[in-house]
């Protein structure tokens, strides 16, 4: 049997895993919590109330957080002629059309959200292989295929993440950093289950948060009390 470390003694002194607790206790929590050479993540885990089984019930969204996600997102941006420029103006990190699709096509995947202007889509859909499991393919829905690729770029870059439901119905996701002040997470959680619960499928019977955990990348996972944004989140 392995021996406790002394940060996870301390963690097992300040965490009751039998505990349900509000989202603002859990975050104290987790802030005090003794800390690792980086600025951890915060990550919101949800149970959803829905079948996965049943495409009608996936849930998919797009959400700004408030106070930004505290990472450096890297964007690709897929365009021609103007909106080429436009991009390369608001931000992107790389940007270009046939010559990112070659490098695609090879396997190239080092950024974090790619976005594409509709005239390039039968391009980018031969990428499926690459982009599908990493999720990455970009989406309509999610504001990632648009003739608005500047204003896109920027929503981006300011902490609009997208967010999506697994095969077990379940939805995790990062809403900040440790580092970030109690209120900017409270905020940014906020934010994300009201963009949660306002994409809830019409199908979906029962609760529909059935749990929520928060934790940090090194961290513990904390139970939160679902309820409390059943209504709050709506606000």
């Amino acid at each position: 049997m392995s021996r406790m470390t002394k940060r996870g003694k301390k963690i097992a002194e300040l965490v009751d895993r039998t505990r349900t607790y509000s989202v603002e206790q859990a975050l104290d929590t987790l802030k005090k919590c003794p800390p690792v050479k980086f600025d951890e993540s915060v990550e919101v885990s949800l149970k959803l109330g829905i079948d996965p089984r049943k495409s009608d019930q996936s849930v998919r969204g797009t959400v700004s957080l408030p106070s930004g996600t505290g990472k450096k997102t890297i964007v690709v941006a897929l365009a021609r002629a103007d909106k080429l420029s436009e991009a390369k103006q608001a931000g992107a990190d790389f940007a270009g059309n046939d010559d990112l699709v070659a490098k695609i096509a090879g396997g190239w995947t080092d950024f974090d959200v790619l976005i594409v202007t509709p005239d390039l889509m039968r391009d980018v859909g031969k990428l499926g292989k690459v982009l599908g499991p990493r999720g990455l393919m970009p989406t309509p829905k999610a504001g990632t295929v648009t003739t608005e690729i500047g204003k896109a770029i920027r929503d981006v870059k300011q902490g609009k993440i997208e967010f999506k439901s697994d095969k077990e119905g379940g939805l995790n996701c990062a809403v900040g950093k440790v580092s970030f002040t109690l209120n900017q997470l409270v905020d940014n959680i906020r934010s994300l289950l009201s963009a949660v619960q306002r994409v809830k499928p019409q199908t979906a019977k029962g609760i529909y948060l059935q749990s929520m955990y928060l934790s940090t990348t090194m961290g513990p996972g904390m139970k939160v009390d679902a309820r409390e944004f059943e209504t709050t989140a709506k606000r």
